[in-house]
């Protein structure tokens, strides 16, 4: 059966699950991503130099500022507040979950935000160090990222409502995979393709960058939703244990 708790304790649950996967993912980027956005921004500079330009203006925040506190701090942040989505959605959602398990449903909502909020967008725009990308673009590239966001999202809807016209188990994978698929399809066929990345950026420079943008972010949705799981079922134990028991009747 649901869990049946109020909203507060639920969105509670979300917010330190999100701040529990925001540390552990910032931990993640610090030690596989910033090493690669240093050779980067160094990139970026010897390219200065080359053309002749002065360098830019000094930093309102430091870089060392930037890695040492800033990541962490972002991180956590965005933890907290994909925690309270997590949470939101659950609650929201969790009724018409088909499962009498509260771990699958956590997971499964997890699961379903990681790919659509992740791994949809991942494949059409995937991230870029500094030195990579246009700035007269920018508001093109951002509006593109929004919309595939919201199209990855509408994609985890379509699957799930063409698996729901399907009875056996196999039929509900194949009709929810194909209906998911014919979205991104969609997507990515409307959408602009878009590649500014430098011909003498270094391929492997590049490559490692996303994957460790990648692995953060799926750091973060695993966590996220392993750790709201293991709240819900925490708090479950404590709902049951403080549940009065039923009187026994008196006997004559």
């Amino acid at each position: 059966m649901p869990l049946k708790l109020s909203f507060g304790r639920l969105l509670i649950a979300g917010l330190l699950a999100g701040l529990i996967a925001g540390l552990l993912a910032g931990t993640f980027a610090y030690v596989a991503g910033e090493p690669r956005i240093d050779a980067a921004i160094a990139i970026e500079e010897q390219n200065t130099l080359a053309h002749g330009e002065a360098g830019g203006s000094e930093e309102l925040v430091g870089r060392d500022t930037q890695k040492n506190v800033g990541l962490i701090l972002a991180t956590s942040l965005y933890g907290i507040a994909m925690g309270g989505f997590l949470a939101t959605a659950y609650t929201l959602l969790r009724r018409r979950l088909r499962t009498g398990s509260d771990t699958r449903a956590a997971i499964g909502l997890a699961a379903a935000a990681l790919t659509g909020i992740v791994l949809v967008p991942f494949f059409k725009y995937p991230p870029n160090p500094p030195a990579v990308g246009d700035p007269a673009t920018i508001n093109q590239r951002t509006l593109s990222y929004l919309a595939v966001l919201v199209l990855g999202l509408v994609a985890i809807w379509a699957g799930v409502l063409a698996a729901r016209t399907q009875t056996h188990e196999w039929r509900r994978a194949t009709a929810g995979l194909t209906g998911f698929l014919i979205v991104v399809t969609i997507a990515y066929a409307l959408l602009p393709t878009t590649n500014e990345v430098p011909g003498t950026f270094p391929a492997a420079l590049l490559w490692k960058f996303r994957i460790a943008s990648l692995g953060t972010q799926t750091i973060l949705w695993t966590v996220l939703g392993l750790a709201f799981a293991g709240l819900l079922n925490r708090l479950a134990t404590s709902s049951a244990r403080q549940t009065p028991a039923t009187a026994e009747p008196a006997t004559t």
